[in-house]
């Protein structure tokens, strides 16, 4: 196995299949056999919301209807059977996921396969197969929570390639696409049961999460009771099927500015508009509210998109006496970016599903 010094919990695992997943070489011997222990580690993997795939020199022709016949092929995304070196077709599977090489993993019976794999891909963690009954022991493969949209995370990434197709086959403009969708997003105020959801998806997302920080499953309780704040949790369906959990908001309320502390968005869900969807949508709710608003942005070397949605949805650097109202940024290289809000129309392309905020007498608007 590569050294990693603090293991980082793993996303995918890449499959070898000749004396590795199965017993046998295809090929050669005709029959291969899989052993109630694999079977138990590959669903149990699953159950965790670890997602599986597959690197193998043979012929897809033949290993993938042995992998149907074997009655786990289910639970492979994204295989790679063929003849090509296997750290280009562990990097084509980690690009398609989107998920950075250090999230990934790899088992292989054969030390010259993992050497290659480590040589073009060092941040890929390597395993030979007499570790595979292991795997589900190591630290690296236990995710911190088990929630409903990590138990279902191999079908929502199913459903994803099945839309994903049908988008690159459909000719119409974009936004006609987005409505055929049928997209339905739900806000809802976050529950003691969907806290775990929550920090969960704060774990997982860089590229969309406005500041990078985390807030402990601990903290979040505390803020659930506190009248002051709003902890929300944006989930997104479609015709395909559930996205889960999608959005993450924190938003502190002040009698003449809110404060959005934390705005973590799936980056799965980026090209449907997600993000300015919640972004328009809680602009919406402090105009309704007669505040201004201020969102904390701290740039890290992932999060580039979150910073364009701010400045398309408004946000700016404009200094205003409404920014007196907070304490300083507790974390360092914080931005508060500025926005006087006003009312909005609604998407054209996603039907919400959201409270309401503010009571109807609310203040005038923000001037």
């Amino acid at each position: 196995m590569s050294e990693q010094t603090t293991p980082t919990v793993v996303k995918c695992l890449v499959w070898d299949l000749d004396n590795t997943l199965w017993q046998g070489t295809l090929l050669e011997d005709g029959e291969v056999r899989l052993t109630d222990e694999i079977r138990a580690v590959i669903v149990e993997l699953d159950a965790r919301g670890i997602l599986q795939s597959v690197s193998s020199r043979n012929d897809h022709d033949l290993a993938w209807p042995r992998l149907e016949a074997l009655g786990v092929a289910e639970y492979f995304v994204l295989p790679e059977i063929g003849w090509g070196n296997k750290s280009d077709a562990i990097r084509r599977i980690a690009e398609q996921l989107n998920f950075a090489p250090g999230t990934v993993a790899f088992i292989d019976d054969q030390h010259t396969e993992r050497a290659e794999v480590e040589f073009h891909l060092p941040q890929v963690r390597t395993y030979p197969a007499d570790m595979a009954l292991k795997l589900t022991e190591l630290p690296e493969f236990r995710p911190p929570f088990s929630t409903v949209d990590s138990r279902r995370r191999r079908d929502m990434y199913q459903a994803g390639f099945r839309r994903d197709a049908e988008r690159a086959d459909y000719s119409g403009p974009d936004e006609d696409f987005l409505r055929s969708l049928e997209l339905v997003m739900r806000i809802d105020r976050a529950t003691e049961d969907e806290l775990s959801r929550v920090e969960e998806l704060t774990l997982r997302t860089s590229q969309m999460n406005a500041t990078g920080v985390h807030y402990a499953d601990g903290t979040l309780r505390g803020l659930l009771a506190d009248p002051d704040h709003e902890v929300l949790v944006a989930s997104l369906t479609d015709r395909f099927g559930p996205h889960g959990a999608v959005g993450v908001i924190l938003v502190e309320k002040h009698p003449q500015v809110w404060h959005l502390r934390l705005l973590a968005t799936s980056c799965r869900v980026v090209s449907f508009g997600a993000g300015s969807t919640l972004l328009a949508w809680l602009a919406g709710q402090a105009a309704r509210a007669g505040v201004h608003f201020l969102a904390d942005f701290r740039p890290t070397d992932r999060n580039r998109m979150m910073e364009v949605a701010y400045r398309f949805a408004g946000f700016d650097d404009t200094e205003c006496a409404c920014r007196e109202a907070l304490a300083p940024p507790a974390v360092e290289a914080v931005q508060r970016l500025h926005l006087v809000p006003t009312a909005w129309a609604g998407s054209t392309t996603v039907r919400l599903d959201a409270p309401e905020l503010v009571a109807d007498s609310a203040a005038p608007a923000a001037r």
